[in-house]
């Protein structure tokens, strides 16, 4: 059966050289222009990953975790927080709201896949 991520992130580039990396692995991939844009496509499905950004227009990647944890779909979701954010009060933040990691932009994709294979069963 075919593994799903889902990419969250305002950049449009951004979520093109992610889902490239992602359905090279095998992957299929939905997508996500904010938070709640994300959130309404997840609606009830499994994923098998999520990878967001954090600084994004309507809602940002740490209450879009907050919302994802709270679903009974997300409660397990491995969720990555990829952005240029590197402070160590923000990892926290992120940790605190339910991230599984965090990597720091711009991301190499052989590194992105090597964090994804420790946290996608």
């Amino acid at each position: 059966m075919m593994r799903t991520a889902l990419i969250v992130d305002d950049s449009s580039s951004v979520r093109q050289m992610v889902g490239y990396t992602l359905r090279q692995a095998g992957f299929a991939v939905l997508e996500g222009c904010d938070g709640a844009d994300a959130l309404e496509k997840l609606g009830e499905q499994r994923v098998n990953l999520i990878i967001t950004d954090l600084n994004m227009p309507v809602m940002d990647g740490i209450e879009f975790i907050r919302r994802v944890r709270a679903k009974p779909n997300g409660k397990y979701t491995p969720v990555l927080m990829l952005t240029t954010e590197n402070q160590m009060d923000k990892k926290q933040e992120g940790k605190s709201a339910g991230a599984t990691g965090w990597i720091v932009k711009p991301f190499h994709p052989e590194r992105l896949l090597e964090v994804i294979a420790k946290v996608v069963a």
